[in-house]
């Protein structure tokens, strides 16, 4: 082919052939979480697809990999250089704030489903656009808010029927008791900085807790023992951390403490969480998210407690195919009508747009093919009847019907085409 999609993005297509791109799996999902989140009172907010690069710079942070290796700017319109969203969070607190929420009753509780686009190495399960579920809370600040953001997300797990999740807690203190354990982890890892990689080096300096994230490094002894932020949370993130647990207890929630969880944004504070399914591999984190009580402040808004996450809709799709989940197949087309005939022609053409009207999912030939291939073309659109008009129904008033499932097949008067396909 002369074109095609460019490399680390996927087209999500009409059909189950498709595997776990097929529409209608998609669409299952997209409909579950709509549920859910209607259950736990969290409104659909949309922000735009495209912002002001320094948006991203100053929320996620100028030292990340997201913003240092892998953001697509699109170019710039006057003094502004805009970027498409390799996250949506900030697109949202940017929303928030612009439009007044702050204004509004506290908490806010907001999702939004839609694509974000990242310039980094394509593998399974990693891709340059992809599609997250994000959920935002602003405006709560204790321990029971962070339990309900994590236990959402498991909530529609457990709808869509997977098993076997992982969920890994931390801590990350917030910036005042974050200084001392900075410069204890400095002081750990500088006699190790020549054996560690070259990342690890440059954010010695920005951020050394992202020494703690790498990938590269991730088995050198000096990770193994490493000083760990929950050793020097303040006794009120200790408290914030102890309620945190209390809470998923109370949930039903288990879970597993892992300090080296950091996150890849430098937002966070206090509560950060995974959700993993070891299946997967590599890429096994199908959600992950944590508390940034300062974003929404550093991004021009009130000083506003914030907590959320973003699941890859890719990864949990991926996730329920490994399982072998079967979600619902795409509807089908409720009546085919096969003409034979200029007059039979326009009756029934009449008769699809009024059936339509009525909420049936109807279609007609448009190749002017021959009855038997109608047919064959109905079953291949997995119709669940045929309506058969031609020049001698239509003198009768009537309308042979058939039912493709079981083969039956009688004539019904025109007027009550509809009744007859509902009352089967």
């Amino acid at each position: 082919m002369r074109y095609q999609s460019p490399k680390g993005t996927n087209d999500i297509l009409p059909g189950e052939r498709f595997g776990w791109q097929d529409t209608a799996r998609w669409q299952a999902v997209e409909q579950a979480i709509g549920q859910i989140c209607r259950h736990y009172n969290y409104q659909e907010l949309r922000p735009v697809l495209f912002e002001v690069t320094d948006l991203f710079v100053r929320g996620i942070g100028e030292g990340t990999d997201v913003v240092s290796k892998e953001m697509f700017s699109v170019g710039h319109h006057g003094s502004f250089e805009f970027t498409l969203r390799p996250e949506i969070t900030a697109g949202l607190v940017r929303a928030w704030v612009e439009h007044g929420f702050s204004s509004q009753p506290q908490p806010t509780k907001l999702w939004n489903i839609g694509p974000a686009f990242r310039a980094e190495n394509v593998q399974a399960g990693r891709f340059r656009q992809f599609y997250q579920w994000d959920v935002e809370v602003f405006g709560a600040p204790g321990p029971d808010i962070d339990a309900e953001v994590i236990y959402l997300g498991l909530d529609l797990a457990g709808r869509l029927g997977i098993h076997g999740l992982e969920v890994h807690i931390n801590s990350l203190g917030h910036p005042g008791c974050r200084a001392e354990y900075r410069e204890a982890l400095k002081a750990h890892f500088q006699p190790h900085l020549k054996d560690l990689c070259p990342d690890c080096n440059a954010r010695f300096e920005r951020n050394p807790l992202r020494l703690l994230d790498c990938k590269v490094d991730a088995h050198h002894p000096a990770m193994q023992t490493a000083p760990m932020m929950l050793d020097h949370l303040c006794p009120e993130c200790a408290a914030h951390w102890q309620g945190l647990q209390a809470h998923l207890q109370a949930l039903g929630v288990t879970y597993s403490i892992d300090p080296r969880i950091v996150r890849g944004l430098d937002y966070y504070t206090r509560t950060v969480f995974e959700v993993i399914y070891p299946p997967l591999g590599a890429q096994s984190t199908v959600w992950g998210g944590g508390r940034y009580d300062g974003l929404i402040e550093e991004l021009g808004g009130p000083s506003t407690p914030g907590i959320g996450f973003a699941l890859g809709i890719e990864r949990l799709v991926l996730t329920l195919e490994k399982m072998g989940i079967a979600l619902p197949a795409a509807p089908r087309l409720d009546l085919f009508i096969a003409c034979l005939g200029e007059a039979a022609r326009a009756e029934g053409l009449r008769q699809m747009y009024g059936l339509r009207a009525q909420g049936l999912a109807v279609d007609v030939d448009y190749l002017g093919r021959s009855f038997r291939k109608q047919m064959d073309f109905a079953n291949k659109q997995k119709a669940r009847y045929v309506a058969i008009l031609g020049d001698d129904e239509l003198a009768r008033g009537e309308i042979s019907l058939k039912n493709m499932d079981s083969g039956e097949q009688q004539s019904v008067p025109l007027a009550e085409l509809k009744l007859s396909i509902e009352a089967k």
